[in-house]
């Protein structure tokens, strides 16, 4: 099949090079010539603009956004609204709000253009191990690009099937999921999004835990000098908590013990904010993802003023006197 990919960076240059392999065709577009550059040629034809890469694709056409959520994205599906025609189709792969999602596929239905949803994980890695795919939208729009979607999957693998699952949508088990109307996709990668949040905090203090038994904090006789990378290489294998992102650990502590390089000012996507607003309003409990997406708001105060407060209590009720930081 063609596309037309909007975004040629990590992950949007990726998936036209996971396409491409396997025969389709695509048209990009970036504001960077570098990006367009390094992927023209053989089945990938570069263009100069929106309107360009419009022209170039045939009927009925498929263009999928790549870019950061925001105005950026926001801009990029008014303008294909405008320069593409009905029967055509939008799909975005970024990490947008499902809320947005709804609002954009109302506005394109008016003029016949469909709008799918695609929430996508893999990252830098999609490339080889190809990409988690959750779709929402118009069903037939979804099914006429099923080559698309199923080329840049994972594929079955050397997975286990999960007992009882005859029936089912066998899509599911190669890694790629319709999950309804528009939004739908988009939330469910919204919530896959918080929970790795959790999980990811979950794995950085169990660490830090282990790294503290050797603390001379702790009494002497209790102390352990844990080798970490060697923890995060057994965890790996037949534990209950295996995971990729314990493999991803095991990659960076083998590489960096004491993960020198990495400051520990750590960013937010906004889908874990989103997840937390979801859950508000759906009135469930979310602790977990709740705290796992302030602890990251916590690594970004050096020397916060709910710290220092916490230290000017402790002063006054009890007299603790406690230094500034770096004394």
């Amino acid at each position: 099949m063609q596309l037309g990919m909007i975004g040629l960076g990590r992950m949007g240059g990726n998936i036209v090079r996971r396409l491409t392999r396997k025969g389709h065709q695509c048209v990009g577009v970036d504001q960077n010539a570098a990006a367009i550059k390094a992927l023209t040629g053989g089945h990938v034809e570069g263009s100069a603009g929106l309107a360009e890469l419009v022209k170039k694709l045939a009927k009925p056409r498929a263009v999928w956004v790549m870019l950061p959520a925001g105005e950026i994205t926001e801009t990029a599906v008014t303008q294909l609204g405008e320069l593409l025609e009905r029967g055509d189709t939008i799909i975005d792969g970024g990490n947008a709000f499902y809320k947005d999602d709804i609002r954009r596929a109302k506005a394109l239905k008016a003029r016949g253009i469909h709008y799918i949803d695609c929430g996508t994980s893999g990252g830098v890695w999609g490339l080889d191990r190809g990409y988690c795919l959750m779709i929402g939208g118009d069903k037939e729009a979804v099914e006429r690009l099923d080559p698309i979607f199923d080329t840049l999957a994972p594929g079955a693998g050397d997975i286990e099937k999960t007992p009882d699952r005859r029936g089912r949508d066998p899509r599911v088990e190669r890694g790629y999921m319709y999950c309804g109307p528009s939004g739908s996709g988009r939330f469910v990668k919204m919530v896959h999004n918080g929970i790795e949040y959790g999980l990811m905090q979950a794995y950085a203090e169990g660490f830090n835990i282990l790294r503290g038994a050797a603390s001379g904090d702790v009494p002497e006789d209790h102390r352990f000098e844990l080798n970490l990378p060697d923890i995060a290489e057994v965890w790996r294998r037949g534990s209950v908590i295996g995971s990729w992102l314990l493999d991803l650990t095991a990659m960076a502590l083998a590489e960096d013990p004491k993960l020198a390089r990495y400051s520990g000012f750590v960013e937010d996507s906004g889908e874990g904010r989103w997840t937390i607003q979801a859950a508000i309003e759906e009135a469930v409990p979310a602790e977990v993802l709740s705290a796992a997406l302030y602890a990251r708001f916590r690594s970004r105060e050096k020397e916060s003023f709910s710290d220092k407060l916490l230290s000017a209590m402790r002063n006054k009720f009890g007299g603790h006197v406690e230094p500034k930081a770096g004394q």
